[in-house]
């Protein structure tokens, strides 16, 4: 016969190991809080924008659709060319960086919008004023060697990345961190509930017998307390119970 559960026995369950289920979700918390604002090192982010257009263009003509389809389908190449060794090879030994240029490459994101010829690169670091060295030295040295790679000079630097009077890390987001850390340490705490009660076999009430063992009660006895045991004498009376057993005692001085 399958076991089913009742909505009434879910909140139960949940009420009495409330404290337990409290103290998960205020751990998982203050974890996430130590970490994001103890552990982590926050890291920061810095855009520079440039525009690829038509290389050596008569002033007389102006372009046309088929030359921003292409100028589009090159930033793919130019995407690529960003991130190669002989762009970032030249950018640390300019800034005199401590990485080589493959992990130079790891801390660059370059972008660009749909049908759109304006590139984004954005670079992150662990200092504010590094990133936007890193955003602006990386697009001025593309800028001057593309065109001895693509024989054509058609990077224009759009917008400069500067540095804030208070710039705020990208990351990380603590709390973001804890609010996850809250739902994540409230539904362990709910499974660890519910695992405990499922592997708790103590015998509570009048129902755990008869589901147990599958028989029914005959009688309960009153519990009696030590300090009333030691001064008076007690004598059990049975009383006819709804299920035809014992149901109390009763005080008798001497």
């Amino acid at each position: 016969m399958e076991e089913t559960i009742s909505l009434k026995e879910i909140f139960g369950v949940v009420k009495k190991r409330l404290l337990l289920i409290i103290a998960f979700v205020l751990g998982a918390a203050l974890i996430a809080a130590v970490i994001s604002y103890f552990v982590l090192t926050p890291t920061y982010q810095s855009s520079s924008q440039f525009i690829v257009n038509q290389g050596q263009q008569d002033p007389n003509v102006q372009y046309n659709v088929n030359d921003i389809r292409s100028n589009v389908e090159i930033i793919n190449t130019y995407n690529v060319i960003i991130k190669s060794p002989a762009i970032l090879d030249e950018v640390v030994e300019e800034l005199n960086l401590p990485y080589s240029a493959g992990a130079l490459s790891e801390k660059l994101q370059v972008s660009s919008e749909e049908s759109s010829q304006v590139v984004s690169v954005t670079a992150t670091d662990e200092h504010p004023q590094m990133a936007v060295d890193i955003a602006n030295t990386t697009v001025g040295i593309f800028q001057d060697k593309i065109p001895d790679i693509m024989n054509v000079d058609n990077v224009s630097v759009l917008t400069e990345a500067q540095l804030s009077e208070n710039p705020a890390p990208v990351a990380p987001n603590p709390i973001l961190n804890i609010a996850i850390a809250v739902v994540l340490g409230a539904m362990v705490g709910v499974g660890i509930a519910f695992l405990l009660e499922y592997l708790d076999n103590t015998v509570t009430t009048e129902e755990d017998i008869e589901n147990k063992l599958g028989l029914p009660v005959l009688g309960v006895i009153s519990h009696i307390n030590d300090s009333d045991v030691r001064g008076d004498h007690y004598t059990f009376q049975p009383e006819r119970s709804k299920r035809s057993g014992f149901n109390g005692a009763q005080k008798k001085s001497i």
